[in-house]
């Protein structure tokens, strides 16, 4: 499984949100900060809009804010969002046509328990564990 980048930017724009709690921060900013272009920026914004995840704010003094606090968005939700299934084959994925092989397949055990440990990290990271660990990364390169 890959993952693409509007999934990997859709994950930093969220953090940068969440760096910037209770501001609303300018898309320009945000493209700044994450070295991510604007244009591409806009569409993915636009998915997590339409999604709820992010509120748009209009005027002068505009941009974007996270509807909820850091801690309720799971990189699971984000990623899913972005990317659909994390399924590893397409056997696996949501809505897959069931595949004539699947009784006698010994290797898509092997596809499940990846799926599965995928799912049990994504699912337990959130957006304010990402905060936590960048601060604690900074707080390292700081003391060197």
């Amino acid at each position: 499984m890959t993952i693409s980048t509007k999934g990997r930017y859709a994950l930093r724009i969220m953090l940068d949100l969440a760096d910037h709690i209770g501001e609303t921060t300018k898309l320009k900013d945000i493209a700044s900060r994450q070295e991510i272009s604007e244009k591409y920026m806009e569409q993915i914004i636009a998915v997590l809009n339409r999604a709820g995840y992010v509120r748009s704010i209009r005027g002068a003094q505009g941009g974007y804010q996270l509807v909820k606090a850091p801690a309720e968005y799971t990189v699971g939700m984000i990623l899913r969002l972005t990317e659909g299934a994390l399924a590893p084959v397409e056997c696996l994925a949501e809505h897959a046509v069931p595949c004539r092989r699947v009784e006698k397949c010994a290797t898509v055990e092997v596809y499940r328990r990846i799926y599965a440990a995928v799912n049990d990290v994504v699912d337990a990271m959130t957006l304010q564990d990402l905060v936590d660990i960048e601060q604690e990364k900074s707080a390292d390169n700081s003391e060197m």
